[in-house]
């Protein structure tokens, strides 16, 4: 085969991966996630999200409602509670930093061994509560299936927002919304943007 349609080959081949997997070719374009130090997040280390009270009394961080951490609720209450989380990108990526705008899974940093003989796990996903007659956010997700991201809130660049992006199959991408949090605390999406922070887990 001559070199120049070996090259043309290439060519193509490199401009489909481009335009089928943007995040696997421009992942690096984006910005890191900074914790609260302003090093750069990590996936797989564990990190305690935390956001301040609407009084600022207080700091709030995300933890679950209930005993059991692999079929729980995720709320917001105060930090003595919360419960360390782990993020790993969707799409494998080239490093181990995560970056704004990336396709995430969310998981609760716990005894994963005791969820999976329970047939669930701590990862983040949204369900439709009856209770309250709306989608929140719970665990139990599903590797790839429950996307969420993390962006800077326009609003002040010193806090970061998370977002839920819902997927539809076989190729429907779905826009992603803000994660907020209701009356009673629940992590919800649709809601107005909750301003986080990342504080390592040490």
């Amino acid at each position: 085969m001559k070199i120049t349609e070996v090259l043309g080959l290439s060519f193509l081949l490199f401009a489909f991966i481009g335009t089928s997997f943007p995040e696997a070719v421009h992942a690096k374009d984006a910005a890191a996630v900074l914790d609260v130090f302003g090093h750069e997040v990590q996936a797989g280390a564990r990190y305690l999200i935390v956001a301040p009270s609407t009084d600022n009394t207080t700091t709030l961080a995300v933890t679950i409602n209930g005993q059991v951490l692999c079929n729980s609720d995720v709320i917001l209450s105060t930090l003595n509670e919360s419960l360390p989380i782990t993020f790993s990108p969707v799409m494998q990526s080239t490093d181990s930093v995560i970056r704004e705008g990336t396709h995430l899974n969310v998981n609760f940093a716990g005894p994963i061994a005791m969820c999976a003989m329970a047939g669930v796990t701590p990862m983040w996903k949204i369900r439709f509560s009856t209770t309250l007659k709306g989608y929140i956010v719970t665990t139990g997700g599903v590797d790839r299936l429950n996307r969420f991201k993390i962006t800077k809130y326009e609003g002040d660049n010193s806090f970061y927002q998370l977002s839920f992006c819902p997927m539809s199959e076989p190729f429907c991408e779905c826009s992603c919304v803000p994660v907020g949090v209701n009356g009673d605390k629940n992590l919800v999406p649709g809601a107005g943007p909750l301003l986080v922070m990342f504080e390592p887990d040490e």
